[in-house]
Parts: structure tokens; C-alpha cells; sequence
């Protein structure tokens, strides 16, 4: 006889973000200090700066510079991460003091300008039966353009809190963000290679990488008197104006671009790729930015990571269920006989929980592309009707 499961099958529990969670009760009972604090957080500068030579050595600039005939849907993912997002982060300044805090209100604004996922909306898309090329190719494009954008953006919308645009700060981003960025992308041709031999031994380096940056961030946060400021009334309204954030996004992405004018398809790339946020790459912005206070600004985004994914994961299911997407998989990507093939990401925090991700082919399973009903390298062709 089977078991019940403790938990509903759409309802997912992102065990990463438990990892994280835990390393939060980490820093609260065992705040790294005095020696071991100046230790951590050298460890925590080099983590981070590893992982933008990462983040540059995966992304393979022909492979992105190939999406772009889809220019009009990654321009739209674009416009609601670095745009529609920041926007409606300045609008709910007036939540101040009411529902938030100053020092939560500069997170949730800060989550507001962080790039999209890849991982996740990836696997979100292929489960709705959504374009998946164009999903990779946005989600790339965000997390490329956001090594630039996020800082700019939170130098400018958050000021004070993130030490303006001043020279040290401007350095700052330099040197643990761009510089290892382009070294990573100037080195991809001699490292990609081992980098995807050993995706899966890196993609433990991506994850204890990033639960650096929040033991060093929520250590600080403790030195501060971090919970002395955020109550639990507090963090209950925080994740309703999240939820409502999220909500926003949700039914922006996927009315806007059916008034575009754009596909199905396309509207699924769009929703979970423009709706979403990275975890992987604002933790490490964060602790560039914000420093000292990097505990608070990481709360916000840290929520909201496990609300989209437990939210696109039902969406998702319910859009392949979608009578246009019954009995037909989404359409492909125009053919390029000189286009670099898709790439694989690797695994990491913004990837999409186990129970929701699609299943892996099999040895004779067709690819997505390629319909059904059409002979493919793994089915055997019909015979011919004899004459």
C-alpha cells in the first residue's frame, strides 16, 4: 500500500531555501565574530567574485547572440524585469511605515531590480508547453544585462542605503562583479569544457557559495539587531505585499502579451520569465551593495524566491492542461542551420524543485520539438504499405 505524502504535490518545497533557511538560524545562534567575522567575510568577497567568473564562463556570448531574431519577446522580458518591476517597487513606497518598514521597504525594492531566473523559468516553461528556446535566451539576456543594470539601478532608486554612486561603491562592482564577469567570458573558450564536465560538482560550489554570502550577511545582520526591527507582524505583511507584487506581475506578463499580439507560446515564455527573480545573483549583489545592512535586503527577495516557485508551479501545471495545449507541444524555434545548440544550465538555487521539473528523456523519447507523430532519431518509422 502507498504512503500519503506529507505534503500536496503543488504545493513544493524548495529544499535549497530550507538550506538557506537554516543557515540563517545559523548566523542568529553562532554569529560569526570579531577574527572569524573578518575571516568570513573575506571568504564571502572571494565567493562572490567566483561566482560571476561562473556566471561568464557558462554563458556563451554566440549561443545569446543567436535569440536575438526573437527580439520583440526578449525586449518585453526586459522591459518587465528592468522597468514594469521597478516601478511598481517605487510605487509601494507608500506602504511606508504602515505595512513597511524603511529598512524592509529598501529590500523589497531591491528585489525589484534584480534579474530574472534561467533555471527555473526554464523548467517551468517546458512543463506549460511554452517556447523553451526563448525562455533560455530571455532568462540569459536578464542575468547578462542585470551584471550592469542592478547596481546602476539600486545606486540610483535606493541612494543612501547603498552608498550612492560614489567611487568606492562604483569600485566595488568592479572588481567583484565585472572583472571576474569578463574573465570568465575571455577564458570560456579553454574552461567551458571542464566547467560542463563537472556541472554537477560546481553546481555545490554555486550553492555553498551563495550560503556564504547569507551567513556573513545575517552575522552582520546580528551584530546589528536585526530582529529587533522585523516582528512577526511585520514579516506577515511583508509576504502579502509580495504576494500582491507577485500577483501583479503574474497577470501582467500574460495579458501585456496577448495585447502584444504575441503566441501562446511565446505568452508562457514571457509570464515565467518576466515575472521572476534570481536568488543566485541578487544574494551576491546584495552583499556587494549593501554591506553592512545586507541581512535586511536579502530578507525581502530570500521570500519571495519560495513564493514564485511554489505559485509558477501550479500556473505551470494548469497552463498544459490549457485546451490550446492539449495534444500539441509548443511551438519550436526557427530553424538555424548555423545556430550554436541550446545549452543545458547548470543546476543551481534558482533551479526549479525536483517534483516539478520535467522529466529527463529517454533513450527512444522524441524531442520536444519534434511532433509526435513524426519519425525521430529514437522512434522507428512505419512500414511502407506494400505495393
Amino acid at each position: 500500500m502507498n504512503r500519503r505524502p506529507l505534503l500536496p504535490s503543488w504545493l513544493p518545497v524548495d529544499g535549497y531555501v530550507l538550506a538557506l533557511l537554516g543557515t540563517v538560524g545559523l548566523a542568529a545562534l553562532l554569529p560569526a565574530t570579531g577574527a572569524a567575522a573578518t575571516a568570513v567575510e573575506s571568504a564571502a568577497t572571494g565567493a562572490v567574485a567566483l561566482l560571476f567568473f561562473l556566471y561568464g564562463a557558462r554563458l556563451s556570448t554566440r549561443e545569446a547572440l543567436d535569440g536575438v531574431r526573437h527580439w520583440r519577446l526578449h525586449l518585453t522580458v526586459l522591459g518587465c524585469t528592468f522597468l514594469v518591476f521597478p516601478l511598481l517597487g517605487l510605487a509601494a513606497r507608500g506602504l511606508v511605515p504602515a505595512v513597511l518598514t524603511p529598512q524592509l521597504y529598501g529590500g523589497f525594492l531591491f528585489l525589484c531590480l534584480v534579474p530574472s531566473t534561467i533555471q527555473s523559468s526554464i523548467a517551468f516553461t517546458s512543463i506549460a508547453r511554452g517556447n523553451v528556446p526563448a525562455a533560455i535566451c530571455a532568462g540569459s539576456f536578464s542575468s547578462l544585462a542585470g551584471i550592469v543594470l542592478t547596481p546602476l539601478l539600486a545606486a540610483a532608486l535606493l541612494g543612501g542605503s547603498t552608498g550612492g554612486l560614489s567611487a568606492d561603491a562604483l569600485l566595488k562592482i568592479v572588481l567583484q562583479l565585472l572583472v571576474p564577469f569578463l574573465l570568465g567570458q575571455a577564458l570560456r573558450r579553454w574552461v567551458g569544457g571542464f566547467l560542463t564536465r563537472r556541472k554537477r560538482v560546481l553546481g555545490h560550489v554555486d550553492r555553498g557559495s551563495i550560503l556564504l554570502v547569507v551567513y556573513t550577511a545575517f552575522s552582520q545582520g546580528m551584530a546589528a539587531g536585526i530582529w529587533h526591527l522585523v516582528t512577526p507582524g511585520r514579516l506577515a505583511l511583508l509576504l502579502a505585499a509580495e504576494a500582491v507584487l507577485l500577483a501583479l506581475m503574474l497577470a501582467l506578463t500574460w495579458y501585456g502579451a496577448g495585447k502584444l499580439g504575441f503566441g501562446r507560446a511565446d505568452r508562457i515564455a514571457i509570464q515565467f520569465a518576466g515575472s521572476k527573480k534570481s536568488l543566485a545573483a541578487g544574494l551576491p549583489m546584495a552583499s556587494v551593495l549593501f554591506g553592512t545592512h545586507a541581512s535586511l535586503a536579502v530578507l525581502p527577495l530570500m521570500l519571495f524566491h519560495q513564493m514564485q516557485l511554489m505559485v509558477c508551479a501550479v500556473l505551470a501545471k494548469r497552463r498544459a492542461r490549457d485546451p490550446e495545449a492539449t495534444g500539441r507541444a509548443a511551438e519550436p524555434a526557427p530553424a538555424d542551420a548555423d545556430a550554436a545548440p541550446v545549452p543545458v544550465p547548470l543546476p543551481g538555487p534558482d533551479a526549479a524543485p525536483a517534483s516539478v521539473r520535467p522529466p529527463h528523456p529517454g533513450p527512444d523519447a522524441a524531442p520536444a520539438s519534434v511532433p509526435a507523430s513524426l519519425p525521430g532519431p529514437g522512434r522507428i518509422a512505419p512500414p511502407a504499405p506494400p505495393r
